[in-house]
């Protein structure tokens, strides 16, 4: 499913537009444009994998809460790319590639679980829960036959799986390919380090349930999305007539220095209607005076961290969504899936500490997220929408003009600044 070869068949008239690798040149126009074919080239897509996920970066992997006990693993993805993430009896934590390092085949093939080894189902080569190879039948040969069997020179200690190096904070698994890699908090920056663990820190997490949906959008699209506050009191109808996120609300849109990573940050008002007034309700479509809830505990909030916000969503690059929407809790993993189309796992979690009550709530909040919450659904469809046009058009570039030219952290909600943050970084990884 995750293959980056995957043949996508088009209606007819609607192939992606592909040109040869030279003539891939961002627009003189520099941030305020973004060219369309950075959503839909199989040769940037195979950039990307290289240098991004492939690259100096730190992937989220699992959350510890779904590997509690020795000999527990999870399947996950770094990109495109299956990893197994897995605890030793030790309760060390390793991540490697879900490839035999004799064949390729993907070895394991179960969500979750918990056993002391792993056994590729081709020709049985066995691996411990580090991805050191352990066993290989035959290798000596079959009863002193010659040219039987692996060679004397063998090594298993040379042949193990491709292990990643790993970073753990407050029981969030992350993995990167590049084995220099810089610590985990230089990478995530001051202001995104606070607002993460505001979320984790000193607490026990309790997985509630999953999702998991294909979304006919380019990766890149869904961060484009979190650092976009403008669309936010545009396009969702809950979202701004429940005063969860409303243009006049005390609200931030927070970009790391290094533009990659971003915290959407808002103050639910106690009162929304004495936030919108005549004139900002004009501009609002989806601002809806007649929608009312039949129960409305669920959208009630219950102050349970030190933060000045209701609301945060957190984008941490490239793979990363942490969400605190009122009470509901989760992580989403973005996992591409060739230009076109990527794959979302949604993970929601409570903590160890709540009450039934607690954990109730959570799960009525949790309907606001997901492929199909009041929420996900409609980001959903947008990117599905943009997907089509910037494959189907002949125009080459979109605009992120909102805001003027200014990068970075603001406290309005009309800007794109975070965006043009996020591609300044982005080109220079890409060599754009």
């Amino acid at each position: 499913m995750f293959s980056t070869t995957d043949t996508v068949i088009h209606p007819p008239g609607t192939a992606t537009k592909e040109r040869e690798p030279a003539t891939y040149v961002w627009p003189a126009a520099g941030l305020t444009e973004v060219p369309d074919w950075i959503y839909t080239s199989q040769v940037i897509y195979d950039r990307e994998v290289e240098r991004i996920f492939h690259g100096s970066t730190w992937n989220y992997v699992a959350l510890e809460a779904e590997i509690p006990k020795a000999n527990d693993f999870v399947r996950s993805w770094i990109g495109p790319t299956p990893v197994v993430v897995a605890r030793d009896a030790d309760g060390s934590v390793h991540v490697f590639e879900n490839r035999c390092a004799h064949r390729g085949v993907e070895f394991c093939r179960h969500s979750r679980g918990n056993n002391a080894e792993f056994v590729c189902p081709y020709h049985q080569w066995t691996y411990d829960m580090r991805g050191d190879l352990q066993g290989v039948p035959f290798r000596r040969g079959m009863k002193g036959e010659a040219d039987s069997g692996m060679p004397r020179d063998f090594n298993p200690a040379q042949h193990g799986l491709h292990k990643m190096k790993v970073a753990r904070r407050h029981g969030v698994v992350f993995a990167s390919f590049d084995h220099d890699m810089e610590p985990l908090e230089t990478y995530l920056g001051e202001e995104i380090v606070h607002d993460f663990d505001v979320l984790f820190k000193g607490r026990q997490l309790r997985i509630l349930g999953y999702y998991r949906n294909e979304l006919p959008g380019n990766w890149k699209l869904y961060h484009e999305n979190l650092k976009d506050p403008y669309h936010a009191t545009l396009l969702h109808s809950f979202l701004v007539t429940f005063g969860l996120m409303v243009a006049g609300s005390k609200s931030a849109m927070i970009a790391d220095p290094s533009g990659r990573h971003g915290t959407m940050a808002s103050a639910k008002p106690a009162d929304v209607t004495k936030v919108v007034d005549a004139s900002t309700a004009s501009q609002m479509r989806a601002y809806r005076t007649d929608l009312k809830l039949e129960d409305p505990r669920f959208i009630d909030f219950v102050p349970e961290f030190d933060s000045p916000w209701t609301v945060t969503m957190q984008t941490i690059w490239p793979n990363l969504i942490v969400q605190r929407e009122l009470n509901t809790l989760g992580v989403r993993q973005i996992v591409p899936n060739g230009p076109n189309s990527m794959i979302m796992n949604w993970t929601m979690f409570g903590f160890d500490t709540d009450t039934e009550e607690m954990t109730r709530h959570r799960l009525r909040q949790g309907n606001l997220m997901g492929p199909a919450g009041f929420l996900g659904l409609e980001d959903n469809e947008a990117i599905k929408f943009l997907q089509e046009g910037v494959r189907r058009s002949p125009t080459e570039v979109g605009i992120l003009k909102l805001g003027g030219t200014t990068e970075g952290t603001a406290t309005t909600l009309v800007t794109e600044s975070a965006i043009r943050s996020m591609y300044r970084q982005y080109r220079e990884v890409m060599g754009l």
